[in-house]
């Protein structure tokens, strides 16, 4: 970093918006009163670490380099380990080892050190089992954006292979057919699903705006039963008509489903982890 420049200290957390987020960024900026501190969501469903997961890796690339602080954290106060890793980039992430960090940091260019926090000398004075963010990552994050803390300071490091990594969803393609999953569901009502556009190549050659699709949702897990949707391909939202619905590939490079100026999630009842078979209609 320029020594011009303020440090930068991202921050994610499904804390919502009743004061905990504040507290935890008052005492990053009272220990580096420069810090610029971007909110990257704090509305995330409560206790979904894939969620934060996705968002950390949707955003980070496209911020500064920096500090960022992840707290999904339902393990908060047991045995799971506060871990701090350092990108191939230069980020640090700070957060719980629960599988939240490392897509990001594979987005920053790779994990390539972690370390577990147990330095108190950078934790509050103070500590709780029930609010980590609080107590030990804001701090250790405000620290090491000051400068007045080096990444090796905070406790010893960690084999690369023991950081708690959560299954990646993948797509199985046939010829004709593709096998997918809902990843996330976003604020639009957006589907954001496993596979990307190889796998459209693979299972129905070269697609063209319009052409026609079917999207079969499986029943579940709750007892909702299965859902079949005609669609279209598309490569942006008004290739379609106002309410009907695309699959598409994102911004992220990964498939999709949405409405168009609509909530697809909403209008056919589909959440998060929901199975998908896409075949042409």
């Amino acid at each position: 970093m320029h020594p011009n420049e303020r440090p930068i200290i991202a921050f994610l957390t499904d804390f919502g918006l009743d004061g905990a987020v504040a507290t935890c960024k008052g005492v990053m900026l009272g220990i580096c009163r420069d810090a610029q501190i971007i909110d990257v969501a704090h509305t995330i469903r409560k206790y979904a670490i894939r969620d934060g997961a996705f968002l950390l890796r949707f955003a980070l690339p496209y911020v500064p380099v920096g500090v960022h602080v992840g707290v999904v954290d339902p393990g908060v106060g047991t045995e799971r380990r506060p871990v701090a890793i350092r990108a191939g980039r230069g980020d640090i992430l700070i957060g719980p080892d629960n599988g939240l960090l490392p897509p990001a940091a594979d987005a920053l260019g790779g994990v390539i050190e972690a370390r577990e926090l147990t330095n108190r000398d950078l934790w509050l004075p103070v500590t709780t089992s029930t609010f980590h963010g609080r107590d030990i990552f804001a701090p250790v994050a405000a620290h090491l954006a000051a400068g007045d803390a080096q990444f090796d300071a905070v406790g010893p490091a960690i084999p690369l292979d023991d950081l708690v990594r959560l299954p990646e969803p993948e797509a199985s393609v046939r010829e004709g057919a593709i096998d997918t999953v809902v990843t996330y569901v976003d604020s639009f009502g957006n589907l954001r699903l496993a596979g990307g556009p190889t796998d459209l190549d693979a299972a129905f050659g070269t697609l063209a705006d319009g052409d026609a699709l079917l999207a079969e949702f499986g029943a579940s897990a709750d007892g909702a039963p299965p859902v079949r949707e005609p669609t279209a391909y598309g490569t942006t939202f008004g290739n379609v008509p106002s309410g009907a619905s695309l699959i598409y590939v994102d911004s992220l490079g990964n498939l999709a489903m949405a409405d168009n100026q609509g909530n697809l999630a909403t209008r056919l009842g589909i959440g998060h982890d929901r199975p998908l078979r896409i075949t042409r209609a």
